[in-house]
């Protein structure tokens, strides 16, 4: 492939004639094509390998974005690889973030995949990738929970705490319905369990967390 380039630089300088404008952009329309030939496959694979923070996020819809514009000026369908493995953050990030790709799926193809952990917010993350493209690892294990508070101050801090509590239980909820096979009296029923109800990757795709067993 360089020696290709090479080639056509070096016819073109073996003149001294300058070339004229029409020449000079089908040389740069020529080599523009031979290096596009030589660029190997795009990269679009992110991960999720720690807690749901604004910063992880914030990079994730970053490079979300990203590829997500790149199959529109290239005019392309490539998806975009997510793999999580998180115990789960940050309920505003996770439902920014849930946001993003509910936007993004509806161009491009998002392959989420599930491996070792997927717990807490992680759980609607890997739920919202594209429907049938949706994997978990056979040995990941998933946590479902509801909404933890952590204020102890006085009652009446305590009391808004609880509202904002029950406003985001409700999204958190209404989301994973959305995404899943449960409806909601499933979902409640399950929460009702334990405090932390663990899945496994079988329990996951009957559920609709996930689509496939890798």
């Amino acid at each position: 492939m360089i020696n290709k380039i090479l080639d056509i630089i070096g016819n073109k300088g073996a003149s001294n004639d300058k070339p004229s404008e029409q020449e000079q952009l089908a040389l740069e329309a020529e080599l523009e094509k031979l290096l596009s030939q030589s660029q190997g496959p795009d990269l679009r694979i992110i991960g999720l390998f720690s807690e749901v923070t604004d910063d992880k996020v914030a990079e994730l819809i970053h490079a979300m974005i990203y590829l997500d514009e790149v199959n529109a000026i290239k005019k392309t369908e490539l998806p975009i690889e997510f793999y999580i493995s998180t115990y789960g953050g940050s309920a505003d990030d996770m439902f920014g973030m849930y946001d993003i790709m509910r936007v993004i799926r509806n161009r491009t193809e998002i392959h989420t995949v599930g491996l070792g952990k997927v717990m807490s917010a992680g759980v609607l993350l890997l739920a919202s990738g594209t429907k049938g493209k949706r994997c978990i690892g056979k040995n990941c294990r998933v946590m479902i929970h509801s909404v933890i508070g952590g204020n102890h101050g006085p009652l009446h801090n305590l009391m808004n705490e609880m509202e904002a509590i029950e406003q985001i239980q409700k999204m958190y909820s209404e989301a994973l319905v959305a995404e899943t096979n449960m409806t909601k009296k499933d979902l409640k029923k399950l929460l009702e369990r334990k405090v932390n109800v663990y899945l496994t990757a079988e329990e996951a795709v009957e559920l609709g967390i996930a689509d496939i067993i890798i």
